[in-house]
């Protein structure tokens, strides 16, 4: 297959193993109509290849992916109504890693926050660099956090430590994330990509059917899990789009400032 008419996500094989990098380095691979649309799409594609039996994603530069692009979030608040679009295009993105019968290992090579987290976390293992910090900010832009991350927090680390850092939007060290089990592995930059790769090896070499059901068994429970609940958390995420206070963070981080919210 062929993957060049991607515009903000490049691809390279090596063997059997794929890898896919967000690729906007100079917005720190934040996520924007384009890409958005892209990642709902990459991973069909990546599904019916019969070249690739796994699975590498990353980011290009310095980081992993820092969540949502601001003008992109001040285009919603101008036109709520390309919402229904990004949450059919939201949907498609979670499913289809989940869905994915590959092995899919997140890179994490800097900070994922937001999108980017909930992006990380969907991948079968993510081994990140110990210089990377990794959260979901929704709140702190006075978004909820409906696009993966209320189930996938609470599948990883359990409900009361999810709860504060989602309710917070706090971020955390990927040593912290590795400690209490939301991340695989954190390890030093210098061996991020030995790690990685031979990982990906191990599995490209290994009994590979063996491996991909597993995958598809472990996987059953938090499709459950997110099909009961994904709908409902887009729609409120989709609702918080048009707060007052979503409107006000916006305005408040273009223009440099600290948002005063009134709960609106």
């Amino acid at each position: 297959m062929n993957y060049d008419h991607y515009k903000t996500i490049s691809c390279g094989l090596k063997g059997r193993v794929m890898t896919v990098t967000l690729n906007r380095p100079d917005q720190m691979n934040a996520t924007d109509a384009v890409l958005h649309r892209e990642v709902s799409r990459i991973f069909y594609d990546l599904r019916q290849d019969d070249d690739v039996d796994v699975i590498v994603l990353t980011g290009a530069g310095k980081a992993f992916s820092a969540g949502g692009d601001i003008n992109w979030m001040q285009e919603g608040i101008d036109d709520p109504s390309q919402f229904e679009k990004t949450g059919r295009e939201a949907r498609d993105i979670v499913f289809s890693l989940l869905d994915l019968d590959k092995p899919v290992i997140c890179m994490m090579n800097g900070h994922a926050v937001g999108l980017g987290a909930t992006i990380a976390l969907l991948c079968d293992v993510i081994i990140a660099s110990d210089r990377a910090k990794i959260g979901d900010p929704h709140v702190v832009m006075g978004l909820v956090a409906g696009d993966g991350g209320a189930v996938l927090w609470p599948q990883n680390i359990g409900y009361a430590k999810a709860k504060y850092y989602l309710m917070t939007g706090e971020l955390m060290t990927a040593a912290e994330a590795e400690r209490i089990g939301l991340i695989t592995k954190a390890v030093p930059p210098e061996t991020l990509e030995d790690e990685v790769y031979g990982l990906a090896d191990r599995f490209a070499n290994g009994p590979l059917k063996a491996i991909v059901w597993t995958k598809v068994a472990t996987n059953l429970q938090l499709k459950q899990a997110m099909h009961a609940s994904f709908d409902a958390g887009i729609a409120y995420e989709t609702v918080s789009n048009v707060s007052a206070d979503h409107r006000e963070a916006v305005d408040a981080y273009r223009n440099k400032r600290e948002p005063k919210f009134t709960g609106q």
